[in-house]
């Protein structure tokens, strides 16, 4: 289902962080996010991958696996899967109204400033601990939603916790610059806890390497205690001598896309080189894991004319346009460029117009989307033609409609990319597909 109406209902109350209504509700329902090990995992870019490489190496390995990510692309059942199937409308329904309940009963007992309604992410975070303890997982990856130390997932005891990046996004609520968002994101760090972290800016890792140190929790870092080398078609992984345990994997390939996904690989890796024996996965587990890993709307290929990627900040807009920099340059590029007005458009624009040959402004229905006219102005200073293209469906069906004149004539059609925000790429995904 596209979303439930308890959900929308629920969306109207809008955004609370904060864990002590979350903590109160969860208990009311048994605590089942305490039912399974978990590997929580934060971070501003990238950590929505790790999630779905860490589930396709666990599934290999033959465990009983739930994943729960945000947002979601097409339909509010993605945010649930276990072996990555989405969670069906009949399961999902059933599970709301159950919660319903027990959350009714529950908002009677709850006064003062944390009498603030259950939120949308809250709910549907509750409803993936719930099913994940129904279901009897053997182990749940935990994707966080903003931040880390507020965040609504960080209710969880973890078994091993991550760190894949930071940059600058959701600054009004995180902070102004890497070493404050930073201290948000490793809010998940927990006393004695290993915690797996990417490549940060330096003010960035001196504050996990501060709160790690604080709290005794082992930190394990890329590039010091964990490298990968290679492209995704062919790779290498090695722990430092010091880890002491297993040899290097080698001749790996990454059914993701980008050289960026490698990263990404090396901190799913490490932590899955992490398990305890009883979830252990083993060389030919992992080998099939990293070649199942799909992310849907990130640098993915609909058709050889027309990617999708859901780049909404600077460093996600630099990773795409370093991947389209390594793309031969033979044919005229065409970007369709969305955003939310709480987003930085003009960055993600100023990085990705080097690499295309025009910018087309679009909004999908999301009521945070900024008017294609209103984002076309402000783009008005770029060095590349920009044009107001209307709404999504209008204007991705005039491009699309434009390849496939070209196709029908015999040409080369342009490339269409699509990029600005998660929501956009859900949106188009579901024009072009006829789902959601």
């Amino acid at each position: 289902m596209i979303d439930h109406p308890l959900l929308e209902v629920l969306a109207k109350a809008g955004m609370k962080m904060g864990l002590s209504r979350m903590r109160s509700y969860l208990e009311w329902l048994g605590s089942p996010q305490q039912a399974y090990p978990v590997i929580h995992v934060a971070g501003t870019n990238g950590k929505g991958s790790v999630c779905r490489i860490l589930g396709a190496i666990l599934q290999k390995q033959g465990l009983r696996v739930g994943v729960t990510t945000s947002p979601h692309l097409q339909e509010v059942n993605e945010r649930i899967r276990i072996d990555d199937a989405p969670i069906s409308d009949a399961a999902l329904d059933a599970l709301l109204r159950r919660m319903d309940v027990v959350r009714r009963a529950w908002s009677q007992t709850v006064v003062g400033p944390e009498a603030f309604p259950l939120t949308y992410f809250e709910f549907s975070t509750a409803a993936a601990f719930l099913h994940f303890a129904d279901e009897k997982v053997d182990i749940a990856v935990v994707e966080v939603g903003m931040g880390g130390r507020l965040d609504a997932t960080n209710v969880v005891d973890p078994l091993l916790t991550a760190i894949v990046t930071i940059g600058l996004d959701h600054t009004e609520q995180l902070g102004m610059d890497h070493a404050s968002i930073a201290g948000e994101k490793a809010g998940i760090v927990k006393p004695g806890v290993p915690v797996v972290v990417g490549p940060l800016p330096a003010g960035a890792m001196a504050t996990v390497r501060a709160v790690a140190m604080e709290r005794h929790a082992p930190i394990r870092v890329f590039g010091e205690d964990f490298f990968i080398a290679g492209s995704p078609d062919l790779f290498s992984f090695r722990a430092s001598e010091q880890a002491g345990e297993g040899a290097p994997l080698e001749g790996l390939s990454l059914g993701l896309l980008g050289d960026h996904q490698l990263i990404n690989a090396a901190v799913a890796l490490e932590l899955i080189r992490l398990l305890p024996p009883r979830l252990a996965c083993g060389p030919e587990a992992i080998r099939a894991g990293l070649a199942a890993a799909r992310n849907e709307g990130r640098l993915e290929r609909v058709t050889p004319d027309l990617l999708l990627d859901g780049a909404h900040n600077p460093d996600g807009a630099l990773t795409l346009a370093s991947w389209l920099s390594r793309q031969p340059r033979d044919r005229r590029r065409t970007l369709l460029l969305g955003g939310g007005i709480d987003k930085d458009i003009w960055s993600v624009a100023c990085t990705l117009a080097p690499q295309v040959d025009r910018i087309v402004t679009t909004n999908g229905s999301h009521p945070k989307a900024r008017p294609s006219g209103s984002i076309c102005s402000d783009l008005a200073g770029l060095n590349v033609p920009v044009e107001p293209g209307g709404p999504l469906p209008e204007a991705l069906g005039r491009l699309m409609g434009g390849q496939e004149a070209a196709r029908q004539a015999q040409q080369v059609p342009e490339l269409l990319i699509v990029a600005g925000s998660l929501y956009l790429i859900g949106e188009a995904r579901s024009l072009i597909t006829g789902g959601g």
